[in-house]
């Protein structure tokens, strides 16, 4: 099977499972094991966590010996933590955070760099594009999925999740090809393989050093961190706490997961249609070698969205703002990752994007505990406008990569970065 449509299964087999296990796991938190706000937020924070200290690591483990062993292994590990999710208490869904979010930590910057590397920098961003859109649409089947089984057992969902992910590994491990080979230890040995490890790291760190991308990319990611884990992880919250949902399913059982699976539903088929029109419309810009107007304008309206589901006192608009977020953040993401990695040294590719990853799980464990005792302390609303006045500089931020530069960034070109030494 073709790199591209080996990447295209996995991602909709990864968007499903996904769908399947995040479409109720909120509500479950919620209802079945009754969490608290502040509980709910030390969730995310531990999941966070685990990220931010496994991204590295994991990363070079797919930079120094095999991006398909790093996804196989991740999906499977990420699989037992989506189940795990499914016992309600508290330890037991905080000990599947670290789990999961170690596993995810092996796929994360992982994919990406596997496919870039098969395709190649100049031609990867339509099929990231289009495993965006394939994501979306299985996405909306496992929302589905995940409705139907609630009403069976909102823990439901979180089990089957899980086996999913694992299957999917199964079926990687026999059809997901690799041509990419890292450069070889200096010596024989397990010990010269880690001698290399420990040399990945070190080149990656000074790419992202040297790159003005990467830089910006970092601090774009420790402000999206620090603003985002509050929004959400509550707004399941406050859409049953503080909006409330129309009676018109009370009769059955489990009628909330009817109507946070229409939630979600609605979301992503709005997340898929505008990926796909904003492609169709402005092809040149979402796969330009500088889309910072683009990236700026859809920041901008995910900080709107933000503000207008805090200010909602309504269900629909407060819907229709967190629909908004969802959907702008669809449209962004490939394009980031396309402007990100196009350019990076393949020897440091995964590790150079976990850096990035890092920088937003580490604003996702600073900025979730201070942000959830505000929404404690005072209210929900208060707490998600100031999440929303972190993330505005980032608007700047994107504008302000537009900007040429000299010789003094890498390679001399707007967010390049300097190819690495070969390793000894």
């Amino acid at each position: 099977m073709s790199a591209p449509r080996a990447f295209w299964v996995y991602r909709a087999g990864f968007a499903f499972c996904w769908a399947l296990m995040t479409t109720l796991s909120l509500l479950f938190q919620v209802q079945v094991a009754r969490l608290d706000p502040v509980q709910l937020v030390v969730v995310g924070t531990v999941l966070e966590a685990s990220c931010f200290l496994g991204e590295i690591p994991t990363s070079v483990v797919a930079d120094r010996f095999s991006r398909r062993a790093s996804v196989i292994i991740g999906l499977v590990v990420a699989g037992v933590g989506f189940a795990l999710q499914a016992v309600p208490s508290f330890g037991a869904i905080l000990a599947a955070q670290v789990v999961w979010g170690i596993g995810y930590t092996f796929v994360s910057s992982a994919d990406v760099a596997w496919v870039v590397d098969e395709v190649g920098g100049d031609r990867v961003q339509p099929v990231l594009v289009r495993g965006t859109q394939l994501a979306l649409a299985a996405g909306l089947v496992g929302t589905v999925a995940a409705g139907a089984l609630g009403l069976l057992g909102l823990g439901l969902p979180l089990v089957v999740s899980g086996a999913g992910m694992v299957l999917l590994a199964g079926w990687l491990l026999f059809r997901m090809p690799e041509t990419w080979r890292p450069a070889a230890a200096s010596g024989p040995g397990l010990r010269s393989a880690f001698r290399a490890a420990g040399h990945t790291f070190v080149e990656a760190v000074r790419a992202s050093r040297a790159s003005r991308l990467v830089r910006a990319f970092c601090l774009i990611g420790l402000l999206t961190g620090l603003s985002s884990e509050v929004v959400d992880r509550l707004w399941t919250a406050r859409v049953v706490n503080q909006l409330g949902l129309p009676p018109w399913f009370d009769g059955l059982p489990h009628a909330s997961a009817v109507w946070f699976t229409g939630f979600a539903l609605v979301g992503q088929a709005l997340a898929l249609g505008t990926s796909v029109l904003a492609n169709r419309i402005s092809p040149a810009v979402a796969g330009g070698d500088r889309p910072h107007r683009l990236l700026a304008v859809l920041t901008g309206l995910q900080v709107a969205a933000v503000v207008g589901f805090a200010v909602s006192g309504l269900l629909l608009p407060a819907l229709l703002a967190l629909w908004v977020r969802d959907a702008t953040r669809a449209v962004a993401e490939p394009v980031q990752n396309a402007w990100l990695h196009r350019d990076l040294d393949p020897a440091t590719r995964a590790t150079v994007g976990s850096v990035v990853t890092q920088a937003d799980a580490l604003g996702q464990v600073a900025g979730g505990p201070p942000l959830g005792a505000l929404a404690t302390r005072t209210s929900i609303p208060l707490a998600l406008l100031v999440a929303a006045v972190v993330q505005a500089p980032t608007v700047a931020l994107f504008a302000r990569l537009g900007r040429p530069v000299g010789r003094a960034d890498g390679a001399g070109r707007t967010g390049t970065v300097s190819p690495a030494p070969p390793s000894p």
